[in-house]
């Protein structure tokens, strides 16, 4: 037993001694394989020298996730201990009246709120310690039983948005120092842009397919990335309002029922009576009425502005 416990800790000990090696006689091999060993005493100095600013840089880097890990624990603990969670769970299931859909808008927008101002791990912690709870026990409640991971996935998609939602939006607050615009515009104008990013969560609570749970073959799983590309794709498009062409009004819902077949083939295959094995037949349709709106947009396309003689 004290072998089997000693034996990860020797595996990372030989490790780091071949690590350390590499660092102190890489440039004096370096220097003998130039045909040029008589400065290998300056150059294995020189290895030393690098090593010692290593260790020093990554002790230095080593603080921010140390001070990000003991507040992860502090979060944790406090949330279990005071069962917050549950609270929340509690709010949520109130406010949401047992609809599966309104639960989810409702987590997403929290998780907004609570991503707010927090860097990228800080915001993992918080938003997967309070808002992934709500959703394991009120989907269980309403029959949703999805991997963990989707759910994980879903606050952390919204929890990131934030970083460019006004008015704490530190993404957008960089933006506009860049452009030199104003922040509040910049940040709703990159939420208008990552609007997109919106139905990703929801497709993998829906959709597990996606996050490639039970996909069991490369052919399966690129079938679904590509498809699910396109997906995304129709809903940018939907968003932005243009394609290859400006949108017109009644393209819209189109754009929408594109997103839905390819980002949810089980659906449009429960809908038109497919078995369930057979969903990704449905992938076909999605890309036809794609193509017949590049078609109906084709001749919209702006023509590129030919130049007069004076000009020329």
């Amino acid at each position: 037993i004290m072998i089997e416990r000693l034996s990860p800790t020797l595996s990372a000990f030989w490790a780091t001694m071949a690590m350390i090696t590499v660092a102190l006689t890489q440039h004096p091999l370096k220097s003998m394989m130039r045909g040029d060993g008589r400065n290998l005493g300056g150059e294995f100095q020189r290895g030393v020298r690098e090593w010692f600013e290593g260790m020093v840089s990554g002790s230095r880097n080593m603080i921010a996730i140390a001070v990000a890990t003991g507040v992860a624990g502090i979060i944790v603990g406090t949330v279990s201990l005071t069962g917050m969670h549950q609270v929340i769970a509690e709010f949520v299931e109130f406010l949401s009246g047992g609809s599966l859909m309104v639960m989810l808008l409702l987590v997403a927008v929290m998780s907004l709120i609570l991503g707010m101002g927090l860097p990228t791990t800080a915001n993992y912690i918080v938003v997967s310690s309070l808002m992934a709870p709500v959703i394991v026990t009120l989907g269980a409640q309403n029959g949703l039983v999805v991997p963990l991971i989707a759910v994980h996935l879903f606050v952390f998609y919204f929890g990131i948005l934030a970083d460019d939602t006004p008015p704490v939006g530190l993404a957008a607050y960089a933006a506009s120092a860049i452009a030199k615009s104003p922040p509040i515009a910049t940040g709703l104008q990159g939420f208008m842009y990552d609007i997109r990013t919106a139905i990703l969560p929801f497709m993998f609570i829906f959709n597990s397919d996606l996050i490639l749970h039970n996909v069991n073959s490369w052919a399966q799983g690129l079938l679904i990335f590509a498809m699910a590309c396109m997906g995304n794709f129709a809903f940018a498009s939907a968003t932005q309002g243009w394609f290859v062409a400006r949108n017109r009004i009644y393209e819209l819902p189109v754009f929408l029922i594109v997103t839905i077949i390819l980002m949810r083939p089980d659906l449009t295959a429960k809908i038109i009576g497919l078995p369930h094995d057979q969903r990704y037949w449905c992938y076909l349709i999605g890309l036809g009425i794609f193509g017949l709106i590049y078609l109906m947009q084709r001749p919209r396309v702006p023509k590129a502005a030919v130049p007069s003689p004076a000009e020329s």
